[in-house]
């Protein structure tokens, strides 16, 4: 099953030098129905001006991942973690026990990127933060970025919870087959694509345009097509 949600129907919020959309309640932003999917409770398509950002504020217990799609993003924390994340580069940090840390633009740019919050499976863990690079391109399989499964701990950054995000570039007219372990929010980080999945006895698909989200539920497998060049997240994770 497929549920779609356009780019405009989402939560907004301006506040001059950050602009953002929620797919789930966050902030000033509040809507009963959309307080999370399963594990997953914040995604956040930021826009920041450049030299502006967050300043230091603290997070206790949860996954904080961020997608970095144009622009960098300077991060410091008081664990002593410094580090730089540019555009194709996707960073985690685990705030465990307590972390405050600030998240700016230190551009001439505008950055873009998307806010990935997920719900810890262990409380009060020691806090930590990485980064990794993904592949420009991929013509087979989305590339696995952050996973909470032992197995995958050499290939991806590691989380505190039972899922997986996968994320990459697809060409125009490439089709890949992708699996659902547990429940799924896609995300249409740019160009467009189509979803399909098998439910019920029936083909079910959807376009996804650049900003859009989508949840998927009670399948195993979909078929991702891309209409033009574009960029892809998935969100496997538990409800």
């Amino acid at each position: 099953m497929i549920k779609h949600y356009p780019y405009k129907s989402l939560g907004n919020a301006n506040h001059g030098w950050l602009k953002s959309k929620h797919h789930f309640s966050f902030a000033n932003y509040y809507n009963p129905t959309r307080m999370g999917f399963g594990k997953l409770r914040v995604v956040n398509d930021d826009w920041v001006e450049p030299g502006t950002g967050f300043p230091p504020h603290p997070h206790r217990n949860m996954e904080i991942i961020s997608f970095i799609r144009t622009g960098a993003i300077t991060h410091q924390d008081s664990t002593g973690n410094k580090g730089i994340t540019k555009a194709g580069e996707v960073q985690v940090m685990s705030a465990g026990t307590g972390i405050v840390h600030s998240e700016y633009n230190r551009t001439k740019d505008p950055l873009t990127f998307y806010q990935i919050w997920i719900e810890t499976n262990k409380q009060n863990v020691a806090p930590r933060w990485e980064s990794k690079k993904i592949p420009t391109q991929q013509t087979e399989a989305l590339t696995l970025l952050a996973s909470g499964y032992n197995e995958d701990k050499d290939k991806a950054l590691f989380i505190n919870q039972e899922a997986r995000i996968y994320g990459g570039k697809l060409a125009k007219g490439t089709v890949i087959e992708h699996d659902i372990n547990h429940q799924a929010y896609i995300l249409a980080s740019n160009g467009m694509f189509k979803i399909e999945d098998d439910t019920g006895g029936k083909t079910n698909n959807i376009t996804m345009n650049k900003g859009d989200g989508a949840e998927l539920t009670q399948t195993k497998s979909i078929l991702l097509r891309a209409t033009t060049d574009c960029e892809i997240i998935i969100i496997d994770t538990i409800n």
